[in-house]
């Protein structure tokens, strides 16, 4: 059998969907399928939604039973090799949960992330000693000093991504709360960090709005949310919703269109951009 594992890439849901995609165009079911490969038809069900690793001679037999040619099949293979080698953040897997897992990969293959934060700087503005700070505040129970570091690492590992050649369009509304609430035990650790989210908001592929209390109630007071979109047509758009021991991810219609409605009327609601910056400089010289 195909072997489980934590999180898959987002290159192995990729290559799954397009596995059943190639499936369900040859006419063939997936008890059909299963019995090419001596395996129970949930199998092919785990393959084709990315819950088991695709091993490379199921996916071969898989292929030439789907009709798929020599050249079209050794491309296959050729990226499903590439998709199961571990991403960079599986470095981190003794303090990364698996929810949490998924999210690192769908952000570094996002096109385009928005993100509503009513609390926290988003994890990919933050300096590291706000994180620091904010991981010491939040540690429940046994959390160790040299976990919370290696959580730290991995942020400031993760913030690469705003940079990179590729860099996905990176567009956050934080509410007011987030800058009038201070964070550490000296001011110092707030200017800096302000002076970082000045920074980052001049970067071209970054937008940074502020939900100015001024503003009043808008539609996502109930709680932070991360929408992806992607740019390869087999993974539709997908929102992120973070609760205290684990996350939810969504992909029904429904429910995205529902955040992207309550995002873009956030959106028009908050401070723009240069206002935002403003907003910035007021409540650093506060400080």
């Amino acid at each position: 059998m195909s072997e489980p594992r934590s999180a898959p890439t987002v290159g192995q849901v990729v290559l799954g969907r397009r596995l059943q995609d190639l499936r369900e165009r040859s006419g063939l079911k997936r008890e059909e399928a299963a019995k090419l490969l001596r395996v129970a038809p949930a199998t092919i069900r785990r393959m084709e939604t990315a819950e088991v690793t695709l091993k490379i001679p199921y996916v071969q037999v898989l292929l030439k039973a789907y009709g798929i040619n020599d050249a079209e099949a050794e491309a296959f293979v050729e990226l499903t090799e590439e998709a199961n080698k571990p991403g960079w953040w599986q470095r981190f897997h003794d303090i990364l949960p698996d929810w949490f897992s998924m999210y690192v990969s769908l952000e570094g293959a996002a096109a385009l992330l928005r993100t509503y934060e009513p609390h926290f700087v988003p994890g990919l503005l933050q300096t590291e000693d706000y994180a620091r700070s904010v991981m010491r505040a939040g540690a429940v129970g046994q959390a160790r000093p040299e976990d919370i570091e290696r959580h730290v690492a991995l942020r400031m590992e993760r913030q690469s991504l705003l940079t990179r050649p590729d860099a996905p369009r990176f567009w956050v509304i934080m509410d007011e709360t987030v800058l009038r609430r201070p964070v550490g035990d000296s001011p110092e650790i707030m200017r800096e960090q302000i002076d970082r989210l000045l920074d980052t908001s001049a970067l071209p592929n970054v937008t940074l709005q502020i939900a100015e209390f001024s503003s009043g109630h808008h539609p996502g007071t109930y709680g932070p949310f991360v929408i992806f979109r992607f740019a390869v047509p087999e993974l539709p758009d997908m929102v992120y919703s973070e609760y205290l021991t684990g996350a939810v991810y969504l992909d029904a219609r429904p429910e995205v269109a529902t955040h992207l409605e309550v995002m873009d009327r956030m959106a028009a609601q908050a401070a723009t951009a240069p206002r935002t910056k403003e907003i910035l400089r007021d409540v650093r010289k506060e400080l």
